[in-house]
C-alpha cells in the first residue's frame, strides 16, 4: 500500500476464540520458550555489571574501606 494514497483502514479485534487446551499448550510452548531468552538476558546483564564494576567500582569508596581493616 502506498504510504500517501490516504487508504487507512483499521481493525478491531473483539473476540477470539480458542480452545482451552490449545491455550494451555500455547501457554506451556511459550513458558519453555522463555527460560533461553531468560538465559541469555541473565548473562548479557551479568556481563554488563562485570564491565560497570570494573569501570566504575573504585568510586564508590570501597578500596578505602579495605585498606582501613589491614592492620
Amino acid at each position: 500500500m502506498n504510504e500517501n494514497s490516504g487508504d487507512e483502514k483499521t481493525v478491531v479485534v473483539t473476540d477470539v476464540r480458542m480452545p482451552f487446551g490449545s491455550m494451555v499448550v500455547f501457554l506451556i510452548k511459550w513458558a519453555l520458550a522463555s527460560i533461553p531468552a531468560l538465559l541469555i538476558l541473565w548473562f548479557i546483564f551479568a556481563i554488563l555489571m562485570a564491565l560497570f564494576m570494573t569501570l566504575f567500582g573504585g568510586f564508590a569508596g570501597y578500596h578505602s574501606m579495605y585498606r582501613q581493616m589491614v592492620p
